[in-house]
């Protein structure tokens, strides 16, 4: 299964129009966002333009009412922190990396947490559980990044948005 990871969009929709249509053509199946789409248009964009499921999280500079994403059912809204299963793999979300350690505290066990905020993509190993930023994909102090998870693999690679 490939699982694309966002994050800081800032509603840049040229760089997530560009992201979801490379996505499409890759048959991504599920979206991970984790924080600042920022306003109700680029949620409702995101939304109705990847049909897979997408776990999001809500980032400080989110604009949207929280009640707005329950209109869409394939988002899976975990708050500001949380931990879901994707293929099977126990994962951890967050936007801040300082709700890190309070998602570990929820299950110690997790392969992956997956955050934003920094806008700088990062892959890195703690003690065998990776933490993972995929940068800003508005493109915000940064180029724009993203992070395609091949599950079957276990496999993450960052991408620059200009280079897909």
């Amino acid at each position: 299964m490939l699982v694309l990871i966002i994050s800081d969009i800032h509603d840049n929709r040229p760089n997530l129009t560009k992201c979801l249509s490379w996505a499409k053509k890759q048959k991504i199946d599920k979206i991970i966002c984790t924080g600042d789409v920022t306003n109700s248009e680029t949620l409702e964009f995101l939304a109705n333009n990847f049909l897979g499921e997408i776990f999001l999280i809500r980032g400080n500079m989110d604009l949207y009412d929280e009640s707005e994403v329950n209109r869409f059912l394939n988002i899976s809204y975990l708050g500001r922190y949380g931990v879901t299963t994707v293929a099977g793999h126990k994962i951890g979300l967050c936007h801040e990396p300082f709700f890190i350690e309070s998602v570990r505290k929820i299950d110690a066990s997790l392969e992956i947490i997956f955050y934003g905020h920094t806008h700088k993509p990062w892959l890195n190993d703690v003690a065998g559980q990776l933490e993972i930023n995929p940068g800003t994909l508005g493109g915000v102090f940064q180029k724009a990044t993203l992070a395609v998870w091949e599950t079957d693999k276990k496999h993450i690679e960052l991408k620059v948005l200009e280079l897909i």
